[in-house]
C-alpha cells in the first residue's frame, strides 16, 4: 500500500512530519495548501483515520502509527499553532517512491542497443515493438509504470475518448463499454495489464539525469544507478514535463492556497472558501465542474481554448471523426501545420458516461465566469474582456465540427437521426473584465491550469531541439542520429500524444530502429 510523506509548518515556524500509511490523506489535505490551525487540525484527524482505515480493510487491523501521527500532530496544533485561525502550511505532501523493481549491485546494464527513457504507455509500446524485432534495449523509469496517471490526475478523472480508441498491441480495450470512459484506476489497471502481457525489461525507481553524446557513436545515459551506455535512445516522455504558472501567481497574499492542476485531486482537499480556476482548457473545464459538482463556489477565468459537443446525430463525435479519417490525418496536412501542436484541447468529459461540458450551463448554476486573467495587485485579479468572444469562439468551433459530421453523413447518405443545433442558455451580461477581490470574495484557492512546459535541458545534444524549444524530428526519428521521441502531442496524428495512436507512432520509431542498427558503421577518415 503506497505511503504518503507529510510535513506541516506551524505559524511560530515549527515543522511536524510523518508518513501517513495510505492514500486516502490526499482526499484531506493538498501540497503547499495554507489552513487555519483548526480546520488543518480537522483534516488531519479526519485524514489519517480514513487512512488507519484503509490498512483495517486491507490487513484486517487498524493502524496505530496512524493514530500516534494524528495525536502528535493534533497536539502540535495546540502547542504551535498559537491561535485557532492562525495559518498552517502543508509543507509536504508526497508519495513515498517506490524500491527500484531489482535491487541489488549489477542492475543497471553497462551498454545497451536502446535506452527508452519513459514507463508509461509510449515507453512500453516501444518496449513491445523492440521485442518483436529482437533488439536488446532496457525502459528507465524513474518512478513507476504508468506513474502520471498515477500521480498528476484527479479522483474522478477519466478518458474524453472513448475506450475503443485505447489500442495497445494486441491489448485493446475488451471490456463491456466500448463507447464508455475507463476512470483514473482502470486506466493505471490497463498499462499495468498490457505490460504484464509481455514483460518488458522495466526498471523502475531509476532516473535519468542527463543524456550526451557517448564518442562518435551512441549515447551516454547519466542515471541515479549510474552510467548506461546506449547505442540509441527513445525518449518517451511526451511533451508535458514543468507544470507552467503565470507570473501573476508570485505576487498573490501568501494565505491564498495556489495548485497547479496535476496536483488537484478532488474538492474536499482544497481549504474551505470559493476557488478560482485560471484556464478553460480540457482540465480546467474539467476541474471547475467537478469543484461545481462538490458544492463549491467557483470562478473561472476562460481563455480561447475551443469546446466539442460528446454527442451529434446518435454517435460520440469522436466515432464519427474516426470514421471521417480526422484522426489519421498527419500534421503535414493540418491546415495550422506545426502551429497544431500547441493549439489546446477541445473541452468535453467522458464523466457519467460522458457529456457536454457547457460553461454557459455552469453559469445557470451558480459558476462565475470571467475574461483571460490579466494580472494581480494586491490580492485584486484582474481579467480581459474577452469572455463573450471566448465563450462564441468555443460553440463555433463545435458547430463547425457538426457541420463536418453533416457533410459525411450526406456524402455517405448514411441514415442518421436529424439533430438541432446547439442554442446558448445563458449570455454574460458585461464582458467579463470585472476585478475580483480576492478577500472580498471569499476566494481562498487557485487552481492554475495553465498547461505545462517542455524541459529537454537535460539532454546535452545540441542539435537535438530547434529554436522554439521542441525537437527537431519526422514522426519521431530526429535529427540528432540515434535519438528519437514518442508520446509528443501532434507527433504525427492528432492520436500521437493518446491511447489511438501510440501505437502507430512506435511501430514506425523502431522500425528506424532496427534500420539504423543494421547500417553499416561510417568508416573514420584516415589522418595523416
Amino acid at each position: 500500500m503506497p505511503e504518503v510523506e507529510l510535513a506541516i509548518r506551524w505559524a511560530d515556524g515549527q515543522v511536524q512530519s510523518g508518513t501517513s500509511p495510505s492514500t486516502a490523506i490526499e482526499r484531506w489535505l493538498v501540497q503547499s495548501a495554507v489552513y487555519p490551525r483548526d480546520e488543518l487540525a480537522h483534516r488531519v484527524r479526519h485524514g489519517l483515520t480514513e487512512a488507519s482505515e484503509r490498512v483495517r480493510q486491507v490487513y484486517g487491523y487498524a493502524c496505530t502509527s496512524a493514530a500516534q501521527l494524528a495525536d502528535e500532530l493534533l497536539r502540535g496544533a495546540a502547542v504551535h499553532g498559537i491561535a485557532p485561525d492562525a495559518p498552517a502550511t502543508v509543507e509536504r505532501l508526497r508519495r513515498v517512491a517506490p524500491p527500484p523493481s531489482d535491487p541489488g549491485p549489477g542492475r543497471l546494464p553497462a551498454r545497451v542497443e536502446v535506452a527508452v527513457i519513459g514507463g508509461g504507455q509510449a515507453g512500453l509500446t516501444t518496449s513491445w515493438y523492440l521485442r518483436q524485432h529482437g533488439i536488446e534495449h532496457v525502459v528507465l523509469e524513474r518512478d513507476r509504470i504508468a506513474s502520471a496517471w498515477r500521480r498528476e490526475r484527479w479522483d474522478s478523472f477519466c478518458l474524453v475518448t472513448p475506450n475503443f480508441q485505447c489500442r495497445l498491441p494486441e491489448h485493446p480495450y475488451r471490456g463491456p463499454e466500448p463507447e464508455g470512459f475507463i476512470v483514473r484506476d482502470e486506466i493505471v489497471d490497463s498499462v499495468e495489464s498490457f505490460a504484464a502481457s509481455f514483460g518488458p525489461p522495466v526498471l523502475e525507481g531509476v532516473e535519468v539525469r542527463q543524456v550526451s553524446r557517448d564518442g562518435a557513436a551512441g549515447c551516454l545515459v547519466q542515471t541515479s544507478q549510474g552510467e548506461l551506455h546506449a547505442d540509441q535512445v527513445v525518449l518517451a516522455i511526451g511533451g508535458y514535463h514543468r507544470p507552467r504558472l503565470p507570473a501573476a501567481a508570485a505576487g498573490l497574499p501568501a494565505a491564498i492556497t495556489q495548485l497547479h492542476s496535476s496536483g488537484y485531486r478532488n474538492p474536499s482537499s482544497l481549504p474551505d472558501g470559493a476557488v478560482l480556476v485560471v484556464g478553460s482548457g480540457q482540465s480546467g473545464a474539467q476541474i471547475a465542474e467537478d469543484l461545481l459538482l462538490g458544492g463549491r463556489e467557483v470562478h473561472l477565468a476562460v481563455g480561447s481554448a475551443p469546446r466539442v459537443a460528446r454527442r451529434y446525430r446518435g454517435r460520440d463525435c469522436v466515432s464519427w471523426l474516426e470514421d471521417i479519417g480526422h484522426y489519421d490525418m498527419p500534421i503535414d496536412d493540418h491546415p495550422k501545420r506545426l502551429a497544431a501542436r500547441r493549439e489546446p484541447n477541445h473541452y468535453v468529459t467522458g464523466r457519467d458516461g460522458g457529456r457536454d461540458i457547457d460553461l454557459r450551463a455552469h453559469a445557470l448554476a451558480g459558476m462565475h465566469l470571467h475574461g483571460r486573467l490579466a494580472g494581480a495587485h494586491n490580492g485584486v485579479l484582474t481579467f480581459t474582456g474577452d469572455l463573450p468572444a471566448n465563450l462564441d469562439a468555443a460553440d463555433a468551433t463545435a458547430e463547425r465540427i457538426k457541420d463536418t459530421i453533416d457533410r459525411f453523413i450526406e456524402r455517405r447518405q448514411i441514415d442518421a437521426p436529424a439533430e438541432a443545433r446547439y442554442s446558448p442558455v445563458w449570455k454574460p451580461t458585461g464582458d467579463g473584465s470585472d476585478p475580483l477581490d480576492l478577500d472580498a470574495a471569499d476566494v481562498r484557492s487557485i487552481v492554475w491550469a495553465t498547461g505545462f512546459r517542455s524541459d529537454w535541458s537535460w539532454i546535452s545534444v545540441p542539435e537535438l531541439v530547434g529554436d522554439d524549444g521542441y525537437p527537431r524530428h519526422t514522426r519521431g526519428v530526429c535529427e540528432a542520429d540515434g535519438i528519437y521521441v514518442l508520446g509528443l502531442p501532434w507527433l504525427w496524428t492528432w492520436g500521437s500524444g493518446r491511447f489511438a495512436g501510440i501505437a502507430r507512432d512506435a511501430e514506425y520509431v523502431v522500425a528506424a530502429i532496427a534500420d539504423h542498427a543494421a547500417a553499416p558503421a561510417p568508416l573514420e577518415r584516415a589522418t595523416g
